[in-house]
């Protein structure tokens, strides 16, 4: 039981409660990186604390009634086959392209998560609350690509372990345009569902380390808890950067897990900077959003003349 793996847990379990996001595309380099685990067993472990973990935050959200369920059961329609699709397709391919194939497929998710993450950034600096909508009717064309996203979110989370929150929140922001909250909500349900089935094809493949799962399972549970409950309370401006910020840190943390080691420092010290010149830049322009609403209203008042 090792504290580290913990304190890991808890952290991501924060994330995941508090964003959707975080949970394979972080926990699995940390494991390959810091722990030395195997890369096929890192995934499968990952797959298996995640299932659990985001139940936990889905049962929350559920609650807080931050959840289209809608759209959860059309994306699962794709996600479920394509993560068993996926898990498959890792073993087949495993003697044919070897650790060339992890490698294209991490850095070509990872250059997505930092242009999506550039998106979502700009799109919190320019999107207005009205733009955003609780829930969203689907049509027939809206279902069948629905359901063609869950498709490929889920080859890619049962060959790589990530996708399941970072990718699933890309979508339901841009296509779906869902408030923050319902964004989160929405995502760990799916996600609750989808890990299920791709942990379950990884435990039969063997590539579980149930000792280490649970080691993670001490701290990612409490953690997902608390997390849901501050995304019931953060306001929509706060949490929509947010997500930004967790995209890029999951995107650093794929470059990593492809064999590019960049330092911890980087991963973290990288979304650590963009979020200072990000709220530096918010600051700025609500103290300039102040004064041009307070320059009316003190040119209208009369000048007072000396006695």
């Amino acid at each position: 039981m090792d504290p580290v793996i913990i304190l890991f847990g808890l952290g991501v379990g924060i994330l995941v409660g508090a964003t959707g996001m975080g949970g394979g595309s972080i926990m699995t380099p940390l494991l390959i990186i810091v722990m030395g685990v195997n890369p096929v067993v890192a995934i499968g472990t990952d797959l298996a604390y995640a299932a659990v973990t985001k139940t936990v935050g889905g049962i929350r959200h559920i609650k807080a009634r931050s959840v289209d369920f809608r759209i959860v059961i059309w994306l699962a329609f794709g996600s479920i086959p394509g993560a068993l699709a996926g898990v498959w397709a890792l073993h087949r391919l495993e003697n044919v392209l070897g650790a060339s194939f992890d490698k294209v497929i991490l850095l070509t998710v990872a250059a997505a998560l930092l242009l999506t993450s550039g998106a979502v950034m700009f799109f919190a600096l320019t999107s207005k609350q009205r733009q955003e909508r609780e829930t969203v009717d689907l049509t027939s064309g809206g279902k069948a690509g629905t359901v063609l996203f869950g498709l490929v979110i889920g080859i890619v989370l049962g060959v790589t372990s990530a996708g399941s929150g970072s990718l699933i929140a890309v979508g339901l922001i841009v296509a779906y345009r869902l408030t923050p909250l319902r964004v989160v909500g929405t995502d760990v349900a799916h996600a609750a569902l989808l890990l299920w089935f791709a942990a379950a094809a990884h435990a039969i493949a063997g590539n579980v380390n149930y000792g280490m799962a649970g080691t993670i399972l001490i701290g990612s549970v409490p953690g997902v808890w608390f997390g849901a409950s501050i995304a019931t309370r953060l306001p929509a401006g706060a949490l929509r950067p947010l997500l930004g910020l967790v995209l890029l840190a999951a995107g650093l943390g794929l470059i990593t897990k492809a064999g590019l080691k960049l330092p911890p420092e980087v991963i973290l010290g990288v979304p650590l900077a963009v979020a200072i010149v990000f709220g530096s830049y918010m600051a700025g322009r609500a103290r300039g959003l102040k004064e041009r609403t307070l320059s009316p209203v003190l040119a209208s008042e009369p000048k007072r003349t000396a006695a």
